[in-house]
């Protein structure tokens, strides 16, 4: 009897060891700190042109000929004046006309080029909400120590800290070693069809292979990652994909006084309710399992044994992550019910009822991969689904890569108690265009957030602080020191 009881408890003795060793084992040391210098005067200035900035109405719109191109084309005219020395040493090319691409040649030209981006237009504030602003959305006030109104983060920050950084090593007299290339996008926030998918088409014809680029996306995330205390400074090595699906259902019409027993409207919501049940599998990516490595030895034993033993405890560790629209996003290619249409009046059936489904890719998932998902889950010849538009998520970055070190490295040098770790961005940025003419894109910015201001971004009350603009500013004049003249 003791015989066989000792079996189990050695059984759970070599368990315990395993996971105790995969815990010791497991973890990623943070990058060593690049050398950086104190926020300066002019690193400060750049809130105030940022407020100037916020002051042209540069909004995106789908359809474009809403779009008024006065503005667009008078906010260049406000660089210009912002940043003379920008504007006297790199060469300046309008693509499409709203879009910038500047270049500042290298003291040694054969070299291959870095690229920084960011984009000047805005979303729109929703029609009837700009009264409901603490301050009006495209006044450009700074207010105790903050910058308000649209752009303040997404993304006129970019284009601003970029240029104040170029204009303030320029009046240092500093040249960099390789040529830097800047890209600025008119149109990012409906697709970036007209503006960085023109430049980066322009870079290929022209042969320019690019080692790294670095464009919006990542932020310094306080108190957002679960058993982290610190702030986490999320280095963005991935972004998902973009799919959108269309979902019909078709039906009798006629008086809504006499219906059938299943209405197009009918159809059509019990196949949306079905997707909603029946999400896609969860599955841990590259992107994750390295944000992960960098953030566990961080974490309390108990979330620590958890990451370094997932093929034992997912269990505990994907229903944590899955409990929150963030983190589900993450680790599931999801599927939302964005737009449905149907009906002319109220005492009349619609024959059709109509919806748009929009679904974010993992790495390494296809479209027709989702769309035999949705088909299956859906399973009703009524319904007709149709793929109208997607792409696949851009290859995954190298951390083990110069430009994850630099960024990196500078990210840990300016902000020590940050945690640096790769992620992944649920969303999409501009950067996608460049997939194939850049090897590694990252995507960071490093604005400190809490999960209430992020979600002034597209939102009411958009505002960044004037320290975060200077440390946005010295940031890219640190990046462009370290990575501009590194071998």
């Amino acid at each position: 009897m003791r015989r066989w009881l000792a079996i189990p408890l050695l059984l759970l003795a070599g368990l315990i060891a395993v996971l105790a060793v995969n815990l010791l084992r497991y973890g990623q040391a943070q990058p060593q700190p690049a050398p950086v210098d104190a926020v300066t005067a002019a690193d400060r200035a750049a809130a105030d042109l940022l407020a100037r900035a916020i002051r042209f109405r540069t909004v995106s719109h789908a359809d474009r000929s809403r779009m008024d191109r006065e503005a667009f084309l008078a906010f260049q005219g406000f660089l210009g004046d912002a940043f003379p020395r920008v504007h006297e040493a790199l060469r300046l090319e309008r693509v499409n006309e709203l879009s910038l691409l500047y270049t500042w040649p290298g003291a040694e030209p054969g070299r291959s080029p870095l690229l920084l981006t960011a984009h000047y237009d805005v979303v729109p504030v929703e029609p009837g909400t700009a009264a409901q602003w603490r301050h009006p959305p495209f006044a450009g006030r700074v207010v105790d120590g903050t910058v308000w109104g649209r752009g303040a983060l997404d993304d006129k920050v970019g284009v601003i800290a970029l240029l104040q950084a170029v204009e303030t090593l320029l009046a240092q007299g500093f040249q960099p070693a390789r040529p830097v290339m800047i890209a600025i996008g008119h149109d990012e926030e409906v697709g970036g069809q007209e503006g960085a998918r023109r430049i980066a088409a322009l870079l290929e014809d022209r042969g320019v292979r690019i080692p790294w680029m670095i464009d919006e996306g990542g932020i310094i995330a306080e108190g957002m990652m679960p058993g982290v205390e610190a702030p986490v400074a999320l280095v963005q090595i991935a972004e998902k994909g973009y799919v959108t699906f269309s979902l019909t259902a078709e039906a009798q019409g006629g008086h809504s006084s006499m219906p059938p027993r299943n209405t197009a409207v009918g159809i059509l919501g019990s196949a949306l309710h079905r997707l909603e049940r029946n999400p896609m599998p969860t599955r841990v990516t590259p992107p994750v399992d390295a944000l992960f490595a960098y953030t566990a030895p961080h974490m309390p034993l108990v979330q620590r044994t958890a990451v370094a033993n997932r093929w034992l405890l997912s269990g505990l560790l994907i229903p944590q992550l899955t409990s929150s629209p963030q983190g589900n996003a993450m680790v599931r290619t999801t599927l939302a019910p964005t737009v449905m249409r149907a009906g002319v009046k109220d005492n009349v059936l619609p024959a059709r009822a109509r919806a748009l489904v929009n679904a974010r890719l993992l790495p390494g998932a296809t479209p027709d991969a989702v769309l035999d998902h949705v088909r299956s889950v859906i399973d009703d010849d009524r319904v007709k689904v149709e793929l109208r538009e997607g792409y696949e998520a851009p290859p995954v970055a190298r951390v083990d890569a110069p430009g994850f070190r630099d960024i990196a490295g500078v990210v840990r040098g300016q902000f020590p108690e940050a945690v640096v770790a790769p992620s992944l961005l649920v969303a999409t940025t501009d950067s996608r265009h460049y997939r194939d003419v850049v090897r590694d894109i990252y995507r960071f910015r490093p604005t400190r957030l809490d999960a209430e201001r992020l979600e002034t971004i597209h939102g009411r009350d958009e505002r960044i602080s004037v320290e975060s603009v200077a440390q946005t500013t010295a940031f890219y004049r640190h990046l462009l020191r370290e990575a501009a003249s590194d071998g």
